[in-house]
Order: C-alpha cells, then structure tokens, then sequence
C-alpha cells in the first residue's frame, strides 16, 4: 500500500445470507481527500462504510486503513478514525459538554486535553449557545451538529460522515458544509456518503458511484460529466411519438438523451443549439424547457437508469 493512500478496499465482498450487499468493491482513497459514495438505497454505501471502519467484518477481500488491516488490528485503526453515523448516537439526557466529556473519555483524554478539547470542538461547530442544554431540548440541527462534534474528539486522520446532512434545512447544511471544507483544508481526509447531488459537487475531491455493490464508475465529479456525457442539458416534455421527429428536424441529432416518463433530457455541448431549434419549431415559448449544466444526478441516471433518492 502506497504511504499516502489512508483507505484502500480490495475485491471486498459482504453477503447476508443470499443477498450479495457489496459485490469485489475496489477503493483507493488518498490523503487529504474529500471523497463521496453516491448511490440510491441499498446499493451498498452504508455496509462499505461499516466494514471500513470495522463494525462489519468482510465475507472476502481485505480493507487497510493508514497501512493497517483493519481486520488484523482494529483498535490501531480506529483511534485514529472519526465516525458519525446516519442516526445521532446521543445520549439525551446530558448537555452537549456532558456527551462530549463522555465521548473524549473513550478516547482515552485527559484533562487539562479533555476540556481543552471539548472547548475547540464547541466552537468549531457554533454549540456554545447550546452547550448546557440537556441534548432531547436541542433541535435536529444543532444535535446533528454534536453528533459531528463526538467524531471529532479524537483529531481524527480519516472522517467518515455517513449522510450527515439528510433532513437538515439549507442553513444547516452549508454551515457544515463549511466545517467539512475547513476540516479538509486542514489535513483531514474525509469519506462520505450522501444522496444530494450538489452536496457532492461542492465537497467532493472524487466520488465513486455505487449500484448493486459495485463501483461502477469513479472520478472528480467534473470528469466523470466529460467522460459519460456533455457539459450542458436541456430537459423538456415531449410524448414518446413525438421525440424523434422534433429532434430529427435538427438534421444532426444530438448525441445522448435519457427520457424519464414525459420528460426528456438531451445533454450537448451548446444548449442555446436545441433551445432555438425547439422553440423555432414550436413557433414560440409554448413548450416548458430548462437548460442547465449537467450535473452527477444525469451521470448516475445515464449509468444505471436510476434517478438518486433524495435528489433535488
């Protein structure tokens, strides 16, 4: 393993019973990273995170985090890993500073470092105001927000945030957002999963898009719109029967399109080309049209037919 990969999967397997959850995945993720798995439920997202960080032992293939074999020598690794999870792992009936003491202490911290600690990490993530309240009178937001703090006790090397924003409104998530750029410029390497195409795009370094428990595609998110599509896209409705004869029209038909029910997307170099052609056509405005830059939401749909869960 090379000195500056800090995760590296190879031809992981995990089975429950019958059912093949993640299929010879392959992952090598290089320090100082932010790098995202996308894929819709039940493609394998969770289960991989939870056998890198050694809840779940692999039915085959091998995970070395920081050069270690997480199965081999799991305290090693996790000591030196930050984890939050889908769901906040509270305890609701102390404050903020209380389940942070608590959690600094299974870390093995001390004082003077315990406090000194708690302290940096309640300014880090804004729970000053809140920090004395008991956890069950916090709102969602600011008890995702300890949530995230508990993972970050330990200074951890490798962050892995387990859709941490799923639920929360806009301005909690660019706030965290925020601390997830500011822990990455930082040093910390950063492993997330998430459902939101534009949380992706803005936070991710590199993503690897999951199907069925297997990666079947993985790059920076602008490459992989290059390589599987065109940087522009224009969506519109239009019947089946009537697709190919507006398009055709065009004399030289556009290179890829997807149809999702009535609604077709056509991805392309110039989307003013289609926009004029369609609109010349239909003598006017009167068909509803968008064009936009395409985005990792067209690549998963292109790859897998799938629209992601949780897509905007």
């Amino acid at each position: 393993m090379s000195a500056s990969l800090i995760v590296e999967a190879a031809s992981v397997t995990k089975r429950f019973g019958d059912r093949l959850a993640v299929d010879r995945l392959d992952l090598r993720i290089p320090g100082g990273l932010c790098f995202g798995l996308l894929g819709p439920n039940g493609a394998g997202k969770t289960t991989t995170l939870r056998m890198i960080y050694g809840a779940t032992q692999p039915s085959s293939g091998a995970i070395r985090l920081f050069g270690i074999d997480i199965a081999r020598d799991p305290r090693a690794a996790r000591s030196r890993l930050g984890v939050t999870l889908q769901q906040n792992v509270l305890i609701e009936a102390l404050s903020p500073e209380e389940n942070l003491r608590v959690f600094g202490r299974y870390h093995l911290l001390r004082e003077p470092e315990l406090s000194r600690r708690m302290r940096e990490v309640i300014d880090f993530l804004e729970l000053k105001s809140h920090a004395r309240l008991p956890v069950k009178q916090l709102s969602g937001g600011f008890q995702r927000r300890l949530a995230i703090a508990l993972s970050l006790m330990n200074r951890p090397e490798l962050l892995i945030l387990d859709e941490p924003t799923t639920g929360l409104d806009p301005a909690v998530r660019l706030a965290l957002w925020s601390r997830v750029r500011e822990l990455r410029a930082g040093g910390t390497t950063v492993l997330l999963t998430t459902h939101y195409m534009d949380e992706a795009q803005r936070l991710c370094d590199r993503v690897a898009i999951i199907s069925e428990g297997r990666a079947i595609a993985e790059g920076a998110p602008g490459e992989l719109i290059t390589t599987h599509l065109a940087p522009e896209t224009v969506e519109f409705d239009c019947a089946p029967e009537e697709e190919s004869a507006l398009l055709s029209s065009m004399g030289s038909l556009p290179g890829r399109r997807l149809r999702a029910g009535r609604r077709v997307m056509v991805y392309l170099e110039d989307a003013t080309v289609l926009v004029d052609h369609i609109r010349h056509r239909d003598q006017g405005d009167r068909r509803e049209m968008v064009a936009r830059p395409t985005n990792l939401e067209d690549v998963f749909l292109a790859l897998t037919g799938t629209r992601l869960e949780g897509a905007q």
